[in-house]
């Protein structure tokens, strides 16, 4: 199956006082420049979901709007795996700065197997690092026009394929692969780890 790549760069970032998230510079280069470098190994083409397309043009990739605009998570799966021209869409937020290459892989190699192919962490599964296929957009659509965006709400519809936290913990701590960059605090941890990871 024919996997797009979807980096999610649409949020506000309240949190981190409205400065993109994705462009902040940790060790030498922005988050984003990291996630797009672990994610394009595992996928066939790539594509931004972005509301300010100005903000991402040095990276080269396509750049799709939000379908339905200020509808979360959610939204910029839907319209990520909409205008995905694979058969599934791997999803990923950009402020991710630790994604592995073999994790993504490993969502991207089982892509066909489930309508999601997630991994799960404890009780927690990883949303925003999930394969979605085409499938899921009719039952997505139904809940973005309902209002309902609570992303795990449609899994009940769609075939769920969910990568163990073992799997994941061969190629990194699975909190360390999933961790996101949301507020000043999780920065410095971040600067921190990079400097560690080398």
């Amino acid at each position: 199956m024919k996997v797009t790549g979807v980096i999610q760069a649409g949020g506000r970032s309240v949190r981190m006082g409205g400065r993109p998230k994705a462009l902040i510079d940790l060790s030498g280069r922005p988050i984003i420049e990291r996630v797009v470098a672990a994610l394009s190994p595992a996928v066939d083409d790539m594509l931004i979901v972005t509301n300010t397309p100005e903000l991402y043009a040095f990276l080269g990739l396509a750049m799709v709007e939000d379908v339905y605009p200020d509808h979360g998570s959610l939204g910029g799966i839907y319209s990520g795996l909409k205008a995905a021209a694979g058969g599934a869409a791997l999803t990923v937020a950009c402020d991710m700065p630790f994604l592995h290459p073999g994790v993504v892989q490993l969502v991207a190699d089982r892509a066909g197997e489930g309508d999601v192919v997630i991994p799960r962490v404890g009780s927690q599964l990883e949303t925003m690092h999930a394969a979605y296929a085409k499938a899921c957009l009719p039952h997505i659509e139904e809940r973005l026009i309902a209002g309902r965006l609570k992303i795990v709400e449609f899994f009940e519809r769609v075939r769920i394929v969910e990568i163990i936290e073992e799997d994941v913990a061969r190629f990194r701590d699975p909190h360390v692969a999933f961790m996101n960059v949301n507020t000043p605090e999780e920065l410095e941890r971040a600067r921190a780890l990079a400097a560690e990871l080398g």
